[in-house]
Formats: C-alpha cells, structure tokens, sequence
C-alpha cells in the first residue's frame, strides 16, 4: 500500500508540476491562441436594375421594404437557434406563412425538454443499435403521432427556427421582409442587444407602377424562400449567386439577369476562436443592377391591351369566338425593328377564363391564310416567274384527281384572268396555286393528273422563310418558337401536291404573329427583313432616381436584304394599297379605307377545326376559321407596321375583328405620337 500511494504522490506531483510550467511558461501564448480572430468576406443583395419604357417611364423598378434580418455566426448552436427563435418570436408575428409539419416537430425537438423525452420513449432495442438515422425517424414518427399544437406565437417561433437553421454560416438572411409594423421594428430594436445576429435592414420587391399588363413581357423574378431554379441550380452556385438569391425566373428579367442582379455588397467579417463576431468592416458597396429602356411606350402599350380586350370580348359576346383560344397583335417600327406594343391573350374556352399572355406573339404559331399572299407574289416576281410587265395568270380553279375543288372565295367564273396586284386585292387563291405551279415546273392535267418535283416545298419554303415566315426572328426574348411546318411527304414517300398548294396561299404551314410582322415591315420598308428587339439601351440608374445614363444603345439589325426591283416592290406595295382602297368589290379590307394616316395590308382567313383536349378523336369537330390582318401606315412611308391574329372563329361570325383592332392600333400611335 506505501508502494501504491508513493507512486500516486508522484504522479499527482508530476501533474501539477506539468501545469504550473504550461501556466507559467506558455499561459500568454495560450490567451493569445483563444482570443485570436479569423476573417472571412461575406456578400449582400443589391437592388435589381430597373426596366424603363421608351419615354423614361418606369416599367418595372424596386420598392424598399424595412426587414428583420438575421447573420448566422460561426459559433451559432441548435440551442442558441432555439432561444432566438422564442425570444424574437415575442416581438414579431409572421402571417403570411405557415409551418409545415415538419417544420413544427423540428421546432419541437429543438428544445432540450422535448428531446430527452422523446428519446427516452424509443425502444432500447433500437436504441441500442446506436443508429443515429433509425433512432431520429423513430423520434419523428413520434412527435407526428403527437399532433403537436401551436399557438400563434410558437408557430412563429417556428418559422424562425427553420429559417436560421438553414442559413449559411456567416450569410444575412430575411427573418421578415414583407407586412412589417412600426412597432415591431421599435420592440425589435430596443432588444436588439438579446437577439445575437439579429438586425434591421432593408429588402425590396419588385413594383409596377404603370400598371402589370406588361409583365408578361418583362417576366418575374424568384422568391428568396425559392430561390435559385433547381434547373440550373449548378450554373447559378458556379457564377457566384447563393442559394437563396432571388434571380429571373422569364422573359426579361431571366434574358438579362446577368445585367439586372448587379454586383453585391461585401464586407468582411472578424471573428473570434469562440465564433462570435468582433469587427465588421465594408469592402465593396455594391453596384445596383443594370437599367435597361425598353422600345414600347408604356401609354400605347396598354391602349393595345385594352383594345384587344374589349375588341376580343365583344367577339366573345357575339358567339364569333366560342370556341377561340386567344387573340394576338403586335406592333413594330418597321424601319428599326423596334417593337412598339406586344399584346396577347389566352382563352379557355370551356370555362371561358381569360389571362394576359403578351408573349403568345413568340411562342403561339397559327395557319395564317391569305395574309402571307405578299411573300408569294414576291417570289414569283423575284424569280423571274412573272415579271412587273407579264404577270396575268388565268383565274381557272384547279381541279386535282380525287379531291374537292380548289378555288378562291367569290364564284367560280367571277374573273377569267387577274394580274399580281388585283390578285392580292381580291385575296385569289387560284392566282397563287397557278403561280405555284408554274414556279416549281408542275405537270398539270385538270382532273387527271399532277406531278410535282420532291424540292416543290424546299422552294416555296425558302421563299417564305427569306421574308422571316417559318424560322425565328431572333427577339431579344426567351421562349421564341419557329412555327409548325407540315407534312411534305405521304407514308409512301410521294409529295403532298396538293398541300404544296395550301402552301402557296397560306392554308398549310403555321407561323407566329411576330414572324407575320417582320414579314410586313419587310415590305413597308422596301426590303431589309429588320430583327426585332425589346430592349433599346443598357444603362446605369442615377443614385437620386431622375436619371439613367447610358452605356449601350441596341442598333437596327438588317437580317437580310430581300433582292427586289423598285417595280417588283412596286407591284405587291400596289396590291396591298388596293386591298384597303381599291375598288373591286371583292377586295376584303375596304373598312379601313378612311383610317388616317392611310393603312396598306392584306387580311387573311385559314380554314381550323376546334381540338377538344377531353376528347381528341372526336368525330366532325366544329370548323374555324383563323382571321388575321398584317398592315402599315403611313402606306408611303410607313412608321408602324402591325400584325393581328384571331385564331378559331365561327365562319359564319367572322366579321372585322382584325381589322377593327388594326384601326384602333395605327389611331392610338399616331395621336399618342403626333410631331
């Protein structure tokens, strides 16, 4: 036993002869060690650019909203989160949100209490497997079996729980940013010093004050609780955003989020060894995001709107639209490609619900009709099929082996020749097909037999696709479509003839209201296919709001140049003229005849049948008709040009929709733009 206890005397003697030399010898070097601080740089939002229209009126800008904000330490526990929450949630109440399940039994366990209890009631068999996962969905299963109930108060608590849990370390979050009062703000503030991380700042949200019938041009941005688009997550996380960074979500604001999101604000941040933060010192203030100025005039843009609405509901009331799907105008300058007014609307026609939908103008395609007979004529005169001084074909229907007659609206007989420009006066579908025919070399037998070359459709295609019809324009815009091109080939690899003669004169392929535009501008202006765009100049935003200056202006892009003469461009520009004023009294746009400035265009109707998604084999569907209307005016010079579309009308209601809103287009921009 005196053996056992020298040798404890000893090694106790060690010990504490060990600790006076670490304490004497090494004691300030070790207080150094515990108190010294690490850095780290941390970033914060700032504003979002601001959209403006072409007159500097603000389209989209960012109403400052005060926040509760929360900056997670590094030394930040589940206890401390816990305490927080309960402490924060006496003096704030958040409304707008509710706790899910999951998120009140995290809460719950969050408390000590609760936690030991809760493990205590979880078998000892599966306790001792000393799984960690078994055991806590043991836990949870238990407290869900509970039905836990919350009072106002704890389920806030809640939500802030769940909010710190998840936040980065070191990053600022939103605690609230939206319905905050005056008083929780002062209660906040004046416990500030028991809220560790806890702050007042300030958040914004987007604001429309001009109205929000653009904003389905100019798209929407993500919630901070959704944050980045699980889509392209990876892309995000890669160039530097956070994961519960609000960013562009469509149309605009996803197009130039790079422009719009701006540069953060960074700081770095000193901390001690224990985690809590000793100093805060700003790096960089950030730069607000870019501001951009779009090409349409806010005041016109909404007169489109509305006129297409009330235009649209009257041809609801009249029965005409019973079973449309929408209506679609667009306007642009013809000589830029600058877009002036995008408007749109989508329909059920069952429920009979309407819903803004701007951008149907890039992603809805449509059988157009006759509207694109100018494209047509174009061709033959620029491939020397007809010629400015030689260009009467026979009026004669065609008569094609085993299929019903193909001919044009008035009898049968009504002419016996027309030359281009009376055709397109009159809208003549026999013109066409003849044109056709004679353009691709046809073999023609009436009645008997027709053979056409398997490049019948490349030809009439490439033509069409020269004036923009059938590809993308290339507006600065997501979601743009190319159209829907039909069928060239049977199951047997044989040419659909007959369909090449729905090509010529707009029954087959579809396009988009923007394509028909450029179409139009494309001979408004005497043959440059412009490229349309929204977004007329990037700039930055003054800090006292008033101004922008600007650091990028969008020049005009010439796609192509159509390879007409003056007289061959005269011909079609002719028979446009003709079909709002010429005589004839076939001719189908004469409505417009006293519009001033004065209108040229071509109308058009293609033959549709309503599709029923319920019942997709249905038998004789109802037959429809798509009406559109493309036109320009000034008709000499023209500084608008407009593309209307009314898709799935009653053809025995038709009527001058198109032309109605045509007129109301081309009268509100001259009295809203007169010099």
């Amino acid at each position: 036993m005196k053996i056992i206890l020298a040798i404890i005397f000893v090694l106790f003697a060690t010990l504490i002869g060990q600790l006076a030399y670490l304490q004497i010898g090494y004691g300030s070097r070790f207080k150094a060690e515990v108190q010294k601080s690490n850095s780290a740089v941390v970033s914060s939002q700032v504003p979002r650019g601001v959209m403006y229209d072409s007159k500097g009126r603000i389209l989209v800008g960012n109403k400052a909203k005060n926040a509760i904000t929360y900056t997670k330490s590094v030394s930040t526990t589940a206890d401390d989160i816990y305490s927080i929450s309960n402490k924060l949630s006496q003096y704030i109440r958040i409304k707008n949100e509710k706790p899910t399940e999951q998120q009140v039994i995290d809460y719950y366990l969050g408390d000590k209490k609760n936690s030991t209890k809760e493990t205590a009631k979880v078998p000892k068999s599966i306790r001792a497997t000393e799984d960690d996962e078994l055991i806590n969905n043991r836990i949870h299963d238990q407290v869900r079996a509970e039905h836990i109930k919350l009072t106002d108060r704890e389920k806030t608590a809640a939500l802030i729980y769940n909010k710190i849990s998840g936040a980065y370390t070191l990053s600022t979050i939103y605690l609230k940013n939206s319905d905050l009062t005056d008083k929780e703000i002062a209660e906040v503030g004046e416990h500030l010093s028991d809220l560790p991380g806890v702050g007042i700042g300030t958040d914004w949200q987007r604001s429309y004050p001009n109205g929000s019938s653009i904003q389905s041009i100019i798209g929407s941005v993500s919630t901070e609780k959704a944050g980045l688009p699980s889509d392209n997550l990876q892309y995000y996380l890669t160039n530097g955003y956070s994961r519960n960074d609000r960013v562009g979500t469509s149309y605009l604001e996803q197009e130039y989020e790079p422009l719009l999101k701006g540069t953060k604000s960074t700081s770095k941040i000193w901390t001690k060894s224990s985690g809590n933060i000793e100093q805060t010192k700003s790096v960089y203030s950030g730069q607000a995001g870019a501001s951009l100025v779009l090409t349409l005039d806010a005041k016109y843009q909404k007169e489109v709107q509305n006129s297409l609405q009330q235009i649209y509901s009257s041809a609801i009331a009249s029965g005409a639209a019973r079973y449309s799907n929408g209506a679609y105008a667009v306007a642009m300058n013809p000589k830029t490609g600058a877009l002036l007014a995008v408007a749109g609307i989508s329909r059920d026609p069952k429920k009979n619900k309407t819903t803004n939908n701007a951008l149907g103008v890039i992603n809805q395609a449509f059988v157009m009709g006759s509207a694109v007979k100018g494209a047509m004529v174009s061709g033959g005169l620029i491939n020397n099929v007809i010629t400015p001084t030689n260009n009467v074909l026979p009026d004669t229907p065609v008569y094609l082996p085993g299929t019903p007659i193909k001919k044009s609206v008035y009898p049968v007989g009504t002419f016996g020749a027309l030359d281009a420009s009376t055709a397109l006066e009159v809208s003549s579908n026999i013109y066409m097909m003849h044109l056709a025919m004679n353009w691709v070399h046809a073999k023609y037998i009436p009645k008997q037999y027709i053979h056409m070359p398997s490049t019948a459709f490349d030809t009439l295609r490439h033509n069409f696709n020269m004036f923009g019809l059938g590809q993308k324009t290339g507006v600065d815009l997501p979601g743009e479509i190319s159209g829907i091109q039909g069928k060239s080939f049977d199951e047997h690899g044989n040419i659909l003839s007959g369909s090449v003669l729905d090509l010529s004169y707009g029954n087959y392929d579809a396009y988009t209201p923007i394509q028909m535009v450029q179409y139009v501008s494309t001979i408004a202006n005497g043959g440059y296919r412009m490229q349309p765009y929204v977004v007329q100049s990037i700039g930055r935003t003054a800090s006292n709001g008033k101004k922008v200056y600007i650091d990028y202006n969008k020049k005009p892009n010439v796609q192509l140049k159509i390879p007409w003469t003056p007289s061959e461009l005269d011909v079609v520009r002719q028979g446009f003229w003709r079909v709002v004023h010429g005589t004839n009294s076939w001719g189908t746009a004469h409505k417009l005849k006293d519009v001033k400035p004065s209108i040229s265009g071509k109308s058009g109707t293609a033959q549709t049948f309503y599709y029923d998604p319920d019942h997709p084999n249905q038998k004789n569907p109802p037959e429809l008709v798509n009406a559109t209307f493309v036109g320009y005016a000034p008709s000499n010079n023209a500084e608008i040009a407009t593309a209307v579309v009314f898709p799935g009308l009653d053809p025995e209601l038709e009527g001058s929709y198109t032309l109605q809103m045509t007129k109301a287009m081309v009268q509100d921009y001259f009295k809203l733009h007169k010099k």
